[in-house]
């Protein structure tokens, strides 16, 4: 019930303020779904509320994910409990329903895993509170509650969540080192991110080597902020373009003296993007305890490290 004091307030805003409140675009999705109702009718945001109005959040359900139906589809679960999943992405699987990716997604696949769960966030998302690209492998966050969402939402925002990569690159990197380097839109290419943006944002990633071969290194990543393909991209501006990398990497190819590395190029020694999410660590949003989850890297990366150990040691 609306208090005497919040009379005039804007319905989202008198929403946003509630304890416990999901954030202000899940609101949003909430309020234009109509599962927000003001005496018994469907609000509108910018409505204006009168002190003793009853205002109802329909909660959400398998129905409020019409249009995003469960598939019976394989996933690795880390770890899970009532707040929180943590799932080991597959290298190829797209995390939600975006134009061209209609079906497949993880989300899909969550929603036949855990059936029973009313997943916070708009119907596509199904909790989702952070991304990987689609030939990315590894962990990932999922929240079950809206007061998971929110609390996650809070600590990425606050750069307090601790991601881990592994990544083959090309060159030797010998010692560790950070990129400070902001991040846009690339000035000529839309879908690309780059450096020389005109508008960028902060962006910062640590490094160190990991494994060194005869003209590649295995790299331990961990990105400080979390701009769009700032891995990759910060990588590439440096000279360390990842192996496989269709978009900042495509000419290049591992060599040895005696030609391509085992006589193949690096879609053959590496059939997608390098790039591997090892390790998270957050604060787990009902207890507060310091939580971390690790991914073990799949066969394709392993696989891809044995021929280049072989070919070092040749």
């Amino acid at each position: 019930m609306v208090e005497a004091r919040a009379a005039g307030e804007r319905l989202d805003r008198w929403l946003a303020a509630r304890h416990g409140a999901p954030t202000r675009s899940q609101i949003a999705a909430d309020i234009r779904a109509g599962r927000v109702t003001v005496n018994g009718r469907v609000g509108k945001a910018g409505e204006r509320l009168r002190g003793g109005a009853t205002v109802v959040v329909e909660p959400r359900s398998m129905e409020a994910h019409r249009g995003t139906e469960p598939e019976a589809i394989e996933i690795s679960v880390l770890y899970e409990d009532d707040e929180v999943v943590a799932v080991d992405k597959a290298a190829g699987m797209v995390v939600h329903p975006a134009v061209g990716n209609r079906s497949g997604t993880l989300v899909h696949a969550l929603l036949h895993r855990f059936p029973r769960s009313r997943w916070p966030g708009d119907p596509e998302r199904a909790g989702i509170v952070h991304r990987l690209d689609r030939d990315t492998s590894g962990v990932i966050l999922v929240a079950r509650s809206l007061v998971a969402h929110e609390a996650l939402s809070r600590q990425f925002r606050a750069r307090t969540i601790e991601k881990e990569y592994h990544a083959i690159v090309f060159g030797r990197v010998l010692r560790a080192g950070a990129i400070d380097a902001p991040i846009g839109r690339h000035p000529s290419d839309r879908k690309r991110m780059s450096v020389a943006a005109r508008r960028s944002r902060v962006a910062v990633t640590a490094y160190e080597p990991i494994e060194t071969f005869r003209e590649m290194t295995l790299l331990r990543v961990l990105p400080h902020t979390g701009r769009t393909h700032q891995i990759r991209v910060h990588l590439a501006a440096s000279g360390w373009p990842i192996l496989a990398d269709p978009i900042y990497g495509r000419s290049l190819r591992p060599t040895t003296s005696r030609g391509p590395i085992g006589g193949r190029a690096s879609s053959a020694l590496m059939p997608r993007l390098a790039l591997h999410a090892a390790r998270i660590a957050f604060d787990h949003p009902a207890t507060g305890r310091r939580m971390q989850v690790r991914a073990p890297r799949p066969p394709d990366f392993e696989a891809a490290l044995r021929v280049l150990r072989r070919e070092s040691k040749g």
